[in-house]
């Protein structure tokens, strides 16, 4: 598939899905499909693919929604392109495999949403989040930031509409990391590195799991996860993950005990 704003390129076991529409990555009806199509379609689009990394090919991962389209939103087209925002936005936090978020520069309204739908976010150290909408006379983000701070930032956050460096929000877990800009695709890169390093089936079912339990308490989501060993059982590379332990084939469990 060819898409106008998004590009595709392989790196090992990993897709690097680079955003690309000049000047600040502003999102518009169009690039919200290609985002909805590419990751609601993975398993057609990208077939075995272990992981992905979405980043940006300018200088800011995502500086919002074009804001001329706000211009021509009614009472009678909200729906329709609200549920499309939903859907990208959705798409990205339900494909099938770990997805990356390598941010540069601003990461703001709808670029903030993109992000927090990632498993995890590195950021360079000129990235910056925030949910300007309050500001611009629109609503939405506020659900996407409440997964990257406490409800109390939040607010401060969301009310105020002033975006946050990166470097004030690993401490929330926000972002995993904050690197030097030149690293951040690197280094998001290496995180996957180690990901893919274990079998397609485990991560595909690992990320079921993180999905189903995330608003689960604990007794049901452990329960959850139980489920999902039994159905792994029934995969080859779980028999062979099992070996591979009691032959000390396994280097996560090698290296962390010490052993030859």
């Amino acid at each position: 598939m060819s898409y106008q704003y998004l590009s595709i390129r392989e790196h090992g076991a990993t897709t690097v899905v680079t955003m690309n529409k000049p000047p600040v990555n502003a999102v518009n009806l169009s690039m919200y499909e290609e985002i909805r199509d590419l990751f609601g379609r993975f398993d057609e689009v990208l077939p075995g693919v272990k992981a992905v990394v979405l980043t940006s090919a300018v200088k800011h991962f995502c500086a919002g929604n074009e804001l001329a389209e706000f211009l021509t939103l009614t009472e009678s087209n909200a729906a329709g392109r609200m549920r499309l925002v939903r859907d990208a936005f959705a798409s990205i936090y339900d494909c099938p495999v770990p997805v990356v978020g390598a941010v540069r520069g601003a990461a703001l309204g709808t670029g903030l949403a993109l992000a927090a739908s990632c498993d995890v976010v590195v950021a360079g150290e000129s990235a910056r989040f925030g949910t300007p909408e309050v500001s611009v006379g629109v609503m939405g983000g506020a659900a996407h930031l409440a997964r990257l701070v406490p409800q109390p930032i939040m607010r401060a956050m969301y009310f105020t509409a002033d975006p946050w460096p990166a470097a004030d929000l690993v401490r929330f877990g926000s972002v995993l990391r904050v690197v030097p800009d030149d690293e951040v695709l690197e280094t998001a890169l290496a995180l996957t590195e180690k990901m893919t390093r274990h079998s397609l089936a485990a991560l595909r079912h690992a990320k079921e799991a993180m999905n189903t339990i995330e608003f689960m308490d604990l007794k049901a989501g452990y329960e959850f996860e139980q489920r999902l060993t039994g159905r792994l059982a029934a995969e080859p590379d779980a028999k062979e993950a099992v070996a591979a332990l009691r032959e000390n084939r396994v280097p996560v469990y090698r290296d962390q005990l010490g052993q030859p």
